[in-house]
């Protein structure tokens, strides 16, 4: 059999001579029906593990640290065919209390110049219920984080949000081995999302009640987005967020979110014109994403547990974020233009680097340059 590298090379441009969404849909119908009984041929091709690999964080082991972003498999469907493929943790989601069409195709495009897609899916998914009895018949075998979202509609605003919020997370959460709070959402009638300090508090508030109502302890994330382009300076507001968050026991903070701007890509104008509004991911989001990343590891004194997501589609950039200060990575668009077998690449490849550079593991490496 060819290597997965020169395989999907093969594929790809069948992939992408179709509709980006259609491609999206065809590609995890295949891992459906891969996943119940094809999984062990895809070990030789996708596993590898090294000792140096192994992450420690709340009190769970993963065996390496590159995970699944949430956005791919939002409705949990494939979670072992995830895992055959090597990823050391997989986020599912963004999940809302309610069921969720999303928007109107077409609503999700790529742009092969800049390596990056755009979409405006509008949060579609199942819903809390129909995900939890999913989960509730599924083993899995290595740490499964949960991304909870408001549900997708403007009449859902204030208090009745975060009864929202809190009615995802009581069905979710004692399924997760952490769950990850998406809060760039919007809440008001103005549009301010949860990443208003007081709205946060607020929220906060609340899911850490239902948390202990439950009497679970399991770790809580806030997912971040972005700054709005490469060269701001962070004022306070993203110090207020940490400060809150930090105040309620949030255990530590994915980043970034997909971005709204269009600074500094390649695609011409009349293409993204054409395209219009959505949320912009892969890789001109990476130096945004090591920006937030350094400032936040300096923010939080190295304390909390970063995740970075946002243009990783190498080992070099893998191995950047990990020395910028990121316990664990995500891949999603870079998983899209360098195909399934980039996770055991970036492996590989943080293997000889930690080498190289006289680290036994990655958890030596977390920071060393923040």
């Amino acid at each position: 059999m060819l290597p997965t590298f020169a395989m999907y090379r093969l594929f790809r441009p069948l992939l992408f001579h179709l509709e980006a969404e259609r491609a999206h849909r065809l590609t995890l119908a295949v891992a459906r029906l891969v996943q119940p009984w094809g999984l062990w041929a895809l070990t030789p091709y996708f596993n590898y593990e090294h000792p140096a690999l192994t992450v420690q964080c709340w009190h769970l082991t993963f065996p390496n640290p590159v995970g699944l972003a949430a956005g791919l498999d939002k409705n949990a469907r494939l979670v072992r065919f995830w895992e055959a493929l090597g990823f050391g943790f997989v986020e599912v989601g963004s999940i809302s209390a309610r069921p969720c069409s999303g928007n109107p195709p077409p609503r999700l495009f790529r742009l092969p110049e800049d390596r990056a897609l755009i979409n405006r899916m509008g949060l579609n998914n199942d819903g809390a219920e129909q995900v939890a009895r999913r989960l509730q018949r599924m083993r899995h075998r290595r740490p499964l984080g949960i991304n909870l979202a408001k549900t997708h509609d403007p009449s859902i605003l204030g208090e009745a949000a975060i009864a929202d919020f809190c009615e995802s997370f009581r069905r979710l959460a004692p399924l997760a081995d952490y769950v990850t709070l998406n809060i760039s959402c919007p809440n008001t009638a103005e549009g301010k999302t949860f990443e208003d300090p007081k709205a946060l508090d607020a929220l906060l508030r609340a899911i850490f009640a239902v948390r202990r109502e439950l009497k679970l302890s399991i770790p809580v994330l806030l997912k971040l987005s972005p700054p709005p382009s490469n060269r701001t300076i962070f004022d306070s507001q993203l110090e207020e967020i940490v400060a809150v968050a930090q105040t309620h026991g949030i255990a530590g903070f994915v980043a970034i979110n997909t971005a709204s701007d269009r600074a500094e890509l390649r695609t011409s104008p009349a293409i993204l014109t054409r395209i219009g509004p959505g949320g912009l991911s892969g890789r001109p989001l990476a130096t945004r994403a090591r920006c937030l990343l350094f400032y936040l590891y300096r923010l939080t004194e190295g304390k909390l547990p970063l995740i970075s997501v946002g243009g990783i589609d190498s080992v070099e950039e893998a191995y950047a974020r990990i020395r910028a200060g990121a316990s664990l990575v995500q891949l999603y668009t870079g998983l899209i233009y360098e195909g399934p077998g980039l996770v055991r690449r970036i492996k590989q490849g943080l293997v000889e680097k930690l080498e190289q550079d006289g680290f036994d593991s990655v958890q030596a490496a977390i920071g060393i340059d923040a």
